[in-house]
């Protein structure tokens, strides 16, 4: 269906009030020489991980700011999940003439490697689980950091926390490109193991909430969900169906955790944003000559809800030793 007039107009002014009042929060204020470049940083959508890496790369971009004497206009915008309001975005991105674009999450990513196409502006992606998988490899304008899950390792927390798991949850989305190798390795693994297990899928908040209640009917033990961030948006809605039925829910980013689920292991996502900039600086000054298709950050944060762990009884210190950080957090609504 077409859009209006109107409701182009509507989007369009919508979207530039969010840029405006992102650059503002994403300037360092650092010293200038007069050399200066432009950034457009486009979140798939809104969650904490997502946004916890956004944060990183401005306030990161704000200190390259003031240690190399350089300004870099910064602005960050979301899709909210869209498909067409991430290609306007990463389109309007192109149409400013920005010198480099910042996606975060898979889809963002996808969108922004074709809007750049034809100019070859450069695409430093962050938080792309498997960008072979998801068709951004091999392509000489695009670059990025991964946040590929230790699949295995999770599981194995799973049965530390519980050796008498006979039947996994697997939750997750079949629209999430960052689910497909995590659920296909949590398979092989299980059937390794002998361990059962149920798949539940899902595409919007209600379906989560339904999805979620369906493993709870099915008897489940624990439920694995890798990097998905439509599972993620709808956390705070499922995580205490699940403390209720006794079942602990291991995820592959902090913000499960933070949002109420048992545990997570993966990737430090402010060390992630980090990085994601230093790597956009060095091509904005440098270009892509000798760039890696991505770069592979380490997966080596366990994070815990200590709420959720109290409330079902289980001991995260099962956990220490098995990843390089054990991080305990409680429940926060964003």
């Amino acid at each position: 269906m077409k859009k209006t007039n109107r409701m182009k107009k509507f989007l369009a002014a919508a979207l530039a009030l969010t840029a405006a009042l992102s650059l503002a929060a994403c300037s360092g204020g650092g010293a200038q020489s007069g050399e200066g470049y432009k950034v457009a940083v486009i979140k798939q959508t809104d969650h904490a991980s997502l946004n916890e890496i956004a944060d990183a790369i401005a306030a990161r971009l704000g200190e390259i700011e003031a240690e190399e004497g350089v300004a870099i206009e910064c602005t960050v915008t979301s899709g909210q999940g869209d498909q067409s309001v991430l290609r306007q975005l990463a389109d309007q991105a192109i149409a400013d003439g920005v010198d480099a674009i910042i996606p975060i999450a898979t889809s963002a990513a996808q969108v922004a490697a074709v809007s750049a196409g034809k100019t070859g502006t450069p695409v430093i992606f962050a938080a792309i689980s498997y960008p072979d998988t998801a068709g951004l490899t091999g392509i000489d304008y695009v670059t990025g950091t991964s946040d590929a899950l230790d699949t295995g390792l999770i599981l194995d927390m799973m049965l530390a926390q519980n050796p008498g798991v006979e039947r996994v949850g697997l939750l997750y989305s079949l629209s999430e490109p960052n689910s497909q190798v995590p659920i296909a390795q949590a398979k092989e693994y299980l059937d390794g193991k002998g361990i059962a297990y149920t798949e539940a899928t899902a595409n919007t908040n209600d379906e989560v909430i339904a999805a979620a209640s369906s493993l709870i009917a099915s008897g489940v033990d624990a439920v694995f969900t890798p990097t998905d961030n439509i599972i993620m948006n709808a956390e705070l809605a499922i995580y205490e169906d699940f403390i209720a039925a006794g079942i602990p829910h291991y995820a592959g980013a902090d913000s499960f955790a933070r949002n109420g689920a048992f545990a997570a292991c993966g990737v430090n996502y402010t060390n992630l944003g980090a990085e994601t900039a230093q790597l956009a600086y060095r091509v904005l000054t440098q270009g892509m000559d000798g760039m890696e298709d991505f770069y592979q950050l380490p997966g080596d944060t366990i994070t815990v809800n200590t709420e959720t762990a109290g409330a079902l009884g289980a001991d995260y210190t099962v956990f220490e030793g098995m990843a390089a950080n054990l991080v305990p957090v409680t429940t926060t609504q964003d």
